[in-house]
């Protein structure tokens, strides 16, 4: 789930609010985005690895929300990792953008939940 953004890093450029599936954020008063509906993440990392500034925390949890302080999550160098992992952007030289075979992903899941549990073994590794 999405658990942090780090306001002095963050640029109030608006991206991560509009890329956001789940409407998780919005504009707050100050202009910065803010954590409205963090319930309702779906831990997509689509607003991390979309933030430039790498202002955003997405903890691998999907489940809950866990603690984490603002502090030791940049300290630790998570924030831009998820970024430069996928090769996004800056990274793309030194780092494959595998983003796209999520469509894949997502294709097989379906069609292995439309089919009866005996058969679901068959997708795997089928393109």
């Amino acid at each position: 789930m999405i658990e942090l953004i780090v306001a002095d890093r963050c640029t109030d450029c608006g991206t991560c609010i509009a890329v956001c599936p789940a409407n998780v954020l919005e504009a707050g008063q100050a202009g910065l985005p803010i954590l409205a509906r963090v319930d309702d993440c779906q831990t997509c990392f689509m607003c991390e690895l979309y933030c430039e500034a790498d202002a955003i925390y997405v903890a691998p949890d999907c489940d809950r929300r866990v603690a984490v302080n603002a502090e030791e999550v940049v300290a630790s160098g998570r924030l831009g990792q998820y970024r430069q992992h996928s090769g996004w952007d800056e990274w793309a030289d030194r780092f494959p953008n595998e983003q796209w075979l999520m469509e894949t992903v997502f294709r097989r899941a379906g069609e292995a939940a439309a089919l009866p549990k005996a058969v679901q073994p068959d997708l795997i590794g089928r393109e």
